[in-house]
């Protein structure tokens, strides 16, 4: 009878454990790593993941926290519409010299397991960042940020029409 017993419980707790959802089941993120470059020390950068809901059900960003004092991570609790988008900010505060790479986790309300999005760079002093903003390799650089920027903002654009357009047709 224990046997049974424990052959059933077993078997449902089996059951339980393939039902539970992962966070890239129900959301989508626009990239899992940002890339700052070469930033200048002291002088704190931030960027924004776009976070987009695939499931049928609203989704809610219960928290996101980073290992340390130098990345800090703002979401909104409000909750994310089927299709809908929101952004996750995530700003480096630039504080110390050298490479750096950040990860950021997102718990979502429901779902045990989290997703982790990274920030990488790396901080030059003034002069070093001074004699960077000078080369070639500065300005390719800061072309693609600006063309990344844009094609982000028109995604967006995109995605917040859809969303709005779901919306109107239920």
């Amino acid at each position: 009878m224990k046997k049974l017993l424990f052959l059933a419980v077993a078997f449902l707790g089996g059951f339980a454990a393939m039902a539970q959802q992962k966070p890239d089941e129900v959301i989508k993120i626009n990239t899992e790593k940002y890339e700052f470059g070469k930033i200048k020390q002291g002088v704190p950068v931030t960027t924004y993941f776009t976070v987009t809901n695939i499931s049928d059900k609203p989704v809610v960003i219960e928290s996101a926290w980073a290992g340390c004092g130098c990345t800090t991570p703002e979401v909104s609790k409000a909750p994310i519409a089927p299709n809908a988008t929101t952004r996750i900010k995530v700003g480096y505060n630039a504080a110390n010299q050298g490479p750096f790479n950040k990860d950021v986790n997102v718990k979502l309300a429901g779902i045990p397991e989290t997703k982790v999005i990274k920030i990488s760079g790396e901080v030059l002093d003034t002069k070093a960042y001074d004699d960077y903003t000078k080369t070639d390799e500065y300005k390719k650089s800061e072309k693609a940020k600006l063309s990344k920027e844009a094609k982000d903002a028109k995604a967006d654009k995109k995605a917040a029409k859809k969303a709005k357009s779901n919306v109107s047709t239920r």
